[in-house]
């Protein structure tokens, strides 16, 4: 197993986190979203065809791309129409010790903008991730933990998210060109992807239901009705 194949950068990456989001009124329908896209300096746990290991984004990952002015939008999950926009100024990030901070100015006069705002408001949508590319990193040794310490927001985007699903699977699929993989990880992928396709067992064979006369037991029914009649 040769887990230096994991310093080999891929293409678009997506991170999820859970976050404080706040919904401030604006004039007319217009409302204002803060957060925080990614946090740094916490280690969480990813995945990739070689297993676990740690990753963490250290404190000015986003400083470079910022400085560049980079088109990025917010999104809802990652898809759909753009809610906000920094190259239209609804969309403003910044660079802060504990993570990239956004405040979005968006539209409740589109239906798809209220329902998600109503749904911060609510309490029932509290995480956000950020899809970017990975323009400096640094390996442990090991190669068990990963430091991102550059990363490019250009026609990225800060999403608000349901729930952040692990994206080390995409990620890992993306990073990591299956051509140059060996036969071993190889395998080892296409064993966990069996498991998590296969599908589901058929249920048990049920018998049939006993027709009514053989469930009754005609000299019993005899008996009881010579008891009732003496």
């Amino acid at each position: 197993m040769n887990l230096a194949e994991r310093a080999k950068t891929g293409g678009r990456e997506r991170r999820a986190y859970p976050v404080q989001l706040e919904v401030r009124g604006k004039a007319g329908a217009l409302v204002e979203i803060t957060g925080y896209a990614t946090v740094y300096e916490q280690t969480y746990e990813m995945w990739d065809p070689f297993g676990a290991y740690d990753e963490v984004v250290r404190e000015g990952a986003g400083t470079k791309t910022l400085s560049e002015n980079p088109q990025t939008q917010l999104l809802l999950n990652h898809g759909g129409l753009s809610m906000a926009y920094t190259r239209a100024g609804t969309l403003r990030l910044a660079e802060e010790p504990q993570g990239l901070h956004l405040a979005a100015d968006v539209n409740t006069a589109r239906g798809d903008i209220r329902d998600m705002v109503l749904a911060i408001e609510d309490g029932n949508v509290d995480e956000m991730s950020f899809a970017f590319r990975v323009t400096r990193q640094q390996w442990s040794p090991d190669y068990m933990q990963r430091d991102i310490i550059e990363y490019s927001l250009h026609r990225g985007d800060v999403s608000v998210v349901n729930f952040g699903a692990n994206p080390a699977t995409s990620v890992a699929l993306r990073g990591l060109d299956l051509d140059r993989m060996g036969d071993e990880q190889a395998r080892a992928l296409y064993e966990r992807l069996g498991q998590r396709l296969a599908p589901p067992a058929p249920p048990a064979p049920v018998a049939p239901p006993v027709p009514e006369t053989q469930r009754r037991n005609p000299l019993s029914l005899f008996e009881a009705e010579a008891a009732v009649l003496g």
